[in-house]
C-alpha cells in the first residue's frame, strides 16, 4: 500500500473503517483505465472511468485464484451513505497472475457516475480457498457488504485493495490524503 508521510492511505482515506478491516498486503493488485493507474486517493471523472478497467494480479503461485468486488461506499451521497455499499464489479476465480478476463464475471461493470460529493470507489482483491466459488449475484447492488460477502464466502481477509476518489463531471474539489 501506498503511504503518505508514513501513514497508511487506505486508512487515511477511511477504506480501512468503512469498508474493509485492516490487512496485510500480500499480492500486488494493479487497475488502470485507459493507460492511467489507479493509485490510493487519486481523482478520477465519470468519463474516464466509463470502460471497465484492465485489472493485472500478481502472484507467483499460479494454481492460486482470486475474487474482486468493486463498491461504492458512499452511495448516494458521501454524507447520506445509505445505500453504503453500492455494488459495481464483482468477478470471481481469477487466476493469479491474470486479470479478470480470465475470471467469472458473476455482477457486470457499472461505470462510476456519482452526482452529488466526492466518492471513493473501492477494488478488494481476496484469495479463494478453491477454484470454484460458487458466487451468485446478490439481488441488488445497493447495501453490499464486503466484509460479509467474504465471510460467506470464506475469503478471510484481502490480499489487496486499492481505491479512486470520483465525483461528477464537473465538480470540484477533492479529498485530502
Amino acid at each position: 500500500m501506498k503511504m503518505a508521510r508514513g501513514r497508511d492511505t487506505l486508512v487515511l482515506g477511511r477504506v480501512i473503517g468503512d469498508v474493509l478491516d485492516p490487512f496485510t498486503r500480500s499480492i500486488d493488485l494493479r487497475v488502470v483505465y485507459n493507460s492511467r493507474e489507479v493509485i490510493n486517493g487519486c481523482d478520477f471523472r465519470p468519463s474516464q472511468v466509463i470502460h471497465q478497467p484492465r485489472i493485472e494480479i500478481g502472484g507467483a503461485d499460479a494454481c492460486n485464484f482470486y475474487t474482486l468486488v468493486m463498491v461504492d461506499p458512499d452511495a448516494p451521497t458521501p454524507t447520506n451513505p445509505n445505500m453504503r455499499e453500492y455494488l459495481h464489479w464483482l468477478v470471481t476465480d481469477i487466476p493469479a497472475t491474470t486479470g479478470v478476463n480470465f475470471g467469472n464475471e458473476v455482477v457486470s461493470y457499472e461505470s462510476p457516475r456519482p452526482t452529488i460529493g466526492i466518492h471513493r470507489f473501492v477494488f478488494v482483491l481476496f484469495l479463494q480457498l478453491r477454484r470454484e466459488n460458487n458466487v451468485y449475484a446478490p439481488q441488488s447492488r445497493q447495501n453490499f457488504n464486503t466484509r460479509d460477502f467474504a465471510q460467506l464466502h470464506n475469503l478471510g481477509l484481502p490480499t489487496a485493495a486499492v481505491y479512486f476518489n470520483g465525483q461528477r463531471e464537473n465538480g470540484t474539489g477533492g479529498r485530502r490524503l
